[in-house]
């Protein structure tokens, strides 16, 4: 087996998860972390709140799942899908600050905050945005240092890298994907896979051959260490359950990168 086939031969299944708000709820918290391997928390800014963010702690510790800070912009209102022009060290502050409200509840339950991975807008915003980019990286040293998930080839990832952080990237088996290797718009019809098998077959492609069909048809080149499936799809529990047993059949190690 070559070196890259053995590096292929592991996956991360990551899924974001906390995401409500009081006695609001979007995501199945309880049914996904008994099939993913990596949980990237709401940190109160785009969803979750301090009750939230405990028992989802609680819960990932309990069932052995690495717990991930999910940091947004301060964006309740629009899910954190609204892009912001919020000025880099008031961002990186920000940054901080939801890594350090999560770590609080992550220790509690015995755990730690092991990575961190921006959402929505924010996530959007640093694959082409240095500025961005470099303003959340600089949050993650101020709260430590931790590895940071993102779009392969995003300038996020290449600011971790430069500030001597693990750049891990990512991939998603539920959204389309342009020909230059970025994710559509949500904006965009047909942005969100909402096809199971499509979804499965997806997954499969990404983790084994490195490789996803872009909207307009090309094959991608698509190198990732991690795999989503977004928590707020509906039915997403039942569509991570899928994907983690095609991957292990497919002869993958479904396991946590941090």
């Amino acid at each position: 087996m070559t070196q890259s086939a053995v590096a292929r031969a592991r996956i991360d299944l990551n899924a974001d998860l906390g995401e409500g708000f009081g006695r609001w709820r979007l995501t199945d918290d309880e049914a996904l972390l008994a099939v993913v391997t990596s949980a990237n928390v709401a940190c109160g800014f785009h969803a979750g709140d301090p009750a939230t963010m405990r028992r989802v702690c609680d819960l990932a510790a309990e069932r052995g799942v690495v717990i991930g800070a999910q940091v947004s912009y301060r964006d309740l209102a629009g899910f954190g899908r609204r892009t912001m022009d919020v000025p880099p060290d008031e961002l990186a502050a920000e940054v901080a600050y939801q890594i350090g409200a999560l770590e609080v509840f992550a220790r509690a339950a015995g755990a730690a905050v092991a990575y961190v991975k921006p959402h929505g807008a924010l996530y959007n915003r640093a694959v082409q945005d240095a500025e961005q980019a470099e303003a959340v990286v600089a949050g993650v040293r101020m709260a430590g240092g931790l590895p940071v998930l993102g779009l392969p080839g995003s300038r996020l990832l290449a600011a971790a890298e430069r500030a001597g952080l693990a750049a891990v990237p990512e991939a998603f088996a539920d959204r389309a994907y342009t020909a230059a290797g970025t994710l559509v718009s949500r904006r965009e019809p047909g942005a969100v896979v909402d096809d199971a098998d499509a979804v499965v077959a997806r997954a499969v492609a990404l983790a084994r051959d490195g490789r996803v069909t872009a909207s307009t048809g090309e094959e991608v080149a698509v190198a990732a260490r991690s795999l989503c499936v977004h928590g707020d799809t509906p039915g997403a529990a039942l569509l991570a359950a899928r994907v983690r047993r095609e991957l292990e059949d497919a002869g993958l190690r479904v396991e946590a990168f941090a």
